[in-house]
């Protein structure tokens, strides 16, 4: 898995970047962000608003997967 293209918002919210990641059969992802929280940097999914107003993650990844995927977002940030 990689990262393809990130970029960087200088908005001062909470979110930092936005990227799209290739899995290693070659299926992209687009729409991840990295955001900027209370212990830190960590990884936001795709998602999408719901009816009822709440947003929810279209994307699921496996828990080392996520961690690993998180890991190389913040590496690419601070590059």
């Amino acid at each position: 898995m990689k990262i393809l293209r990130m970029s960087k918002v200088q908005s001062g919210g909470k979110t930092v970047a936005f990227f799209d990641i290739q899995t290693d059969d070659g299926i992209v992802i687009k729409g991840f962000r990295l955001v900027n929280g209370a212990n830190g940097l960590f990884l936001s999914a795709p998602n999408e608003k719901g009816k009822d107003g709440k947003f929810y993650e279209t994307v699921i990844l496996p828990k080392e997967m996520k961690k690993e995927l998180e890991k190389k977002a913040v590496d690419e940030y601070n590059r």
